[in-house]
């Protein structure tokens, strides 16, 4: 990911609950996805960003999105609050 360093410095819900969560409630500004997930969880927050308009941006590895995140564990989504 080329914004790494600004992933970790921004406010981030991580995990899909929470990504979802933020989402719904208008609080997201953008959404990570890693494409490494369950096709039926890509699909779902994909549809709930279109529907609330919020950009999403698909990352390749779980590891990766939650390396970017700063954990040390991967992540599935992520959502930057506005």
């Amino acid at each position: 990911m080329s914004n790494e360093k600004g992933l970790q410095d921004a406010h981030v819900k991580i995990g899909t609950k929470q990504t979802m969560r933020t989402v719904q409630t208008g609080m997201a500004s953008e959404v990570y996805v890693a494409e490494d997930i369950d096709p039926q969880l890509t699909s779902k927050i994909i549809a709930l960003c279109e529907q609330h308009n919020v950009k999403y941006t698909k990352v390749d590895t779980m590891k990766n999105l939650g390396k970017a995140c700063g954990i040390g564990v991967g992540a599935a989504m992520a959502a930057v609050v506005k």
